[in-house]
């Protein structure tokens, strides 16, 4: 994250917005940017990207569903508007503690000893990292102490779109989001691939409530796609997982979905037309 502060001193709060004399290394300045610029991104990547999705991937015929809810759309993007501020205010605390060092992140891929490998291999150790650490999360708030309180606003949407992507209770949101910021403090990783990785997530999430069931069929069962984060909005003990289906299966929680069975969403809207 300490490119991007870098990148909006130099090019526009430093000239533009703070006062000449408050240096841009001084603790509370960064703290302050960081809130701000954390919430601009992550509130430009929700919109923009689930925009994109709602209107060219989403299939509408999705919302004459029993299930969708009334106003459901506006209603999933203001409690993600209403989420997302408390949402940044621990993620903020960790990106200053990358900014101020205390990260294993690195500028150049000659400070790798793996040099551009190592850039490959640790791209797919987060992954695996972070889905790993999802699953049990995500599984744990599921439990009776946590789901009520803090995982049940998210299951309110049975039919999502695009837009329940980032409509969590904000307790519920960085809890899942965690290991995405820890995997930096405890394992090398670039900073530009980091930056990369941090958007990807995002837009995967984005991806996994668009509602597009189609996975290329050797792919079915190992990629947690939309169709099996549906099934998990309707049917509430599966598929857990982010991106893969293996901790799913370890742990004795996949379910094959539905859609690829023809008992889906869109299975019961074409026999709701039939009669």
């Amino acid at each position: 994250m300490d490119l991007v502060l870098e990148a909006a001193d130099q090019h526009l709060l430093t000239p533009y917005v703070y006062p000449a004399g408050w240096p841009e290394g001084e603790p509370c300045r960064q703290l302050l940017s960081l809130f701000v610029i954390t919430n601009l991104g992550a509130l430009a990547l929700y919109l923009l990207f689930g925009t994109l999705s709602y209107y060219f991937i989403f299939d509408h015929e999705l919302k004459k569903h029993p299930q969708f809810l009334e106003n459901q759309v506006r209603r999933e993007i203001c409690y993600a508007l209403r989420s997302l501020p408390w949402i940044s205010v621990p993620t903020v605390a960790l990106f200053f503690a990358e900014v101020r060092g205390y990260s294993k992140l690195y500028d150049n891929i000659e400070d790798s000893p793996y040099g551009w490998s190592g850039v490959f291999l640790s791209m797919l150790s987060f992954l695996f990292f972070t889905d790993m650490g999802i699953y049990w999360i995500h599984r744990g708030l599921h439990h009776r102490l946590f789901y009520k309180r803090f995982h049940k606003p998210h299951h309110l949407w049975k039919i999502a779109t695009p837009f329940a992507s980032h409509a969590f209770h904000p307790v519920d949101g960085f809890m899942q989001s965690l290991p995405y910021h820890v995997y930096p403090f405890l394992f090398p990783l670039h900073k530009v691939t980091y930056l990369g990785l941090y958007i990807f997530v995002n837009v995967w999430t984005i991806s996994i409530h668009d509602g597009d069931y189609r996975v290329p069929r050797f792919l079915r069962h190992v990629i947690n796609g939309s169709a099996h984060h549906t099934d998990h909005h309707l049917y509430f003990d599966y598929n857990y997982g982010q991106y893969f289906t293996l901790w799913d299966k370890i742990g004795g929680s996949y379910k094959s979905p539905t859609s690829f069975e023809g008992k889906g969403p869109h299975d019961y809207l074409r026999k709701l037309r039939e009669k």
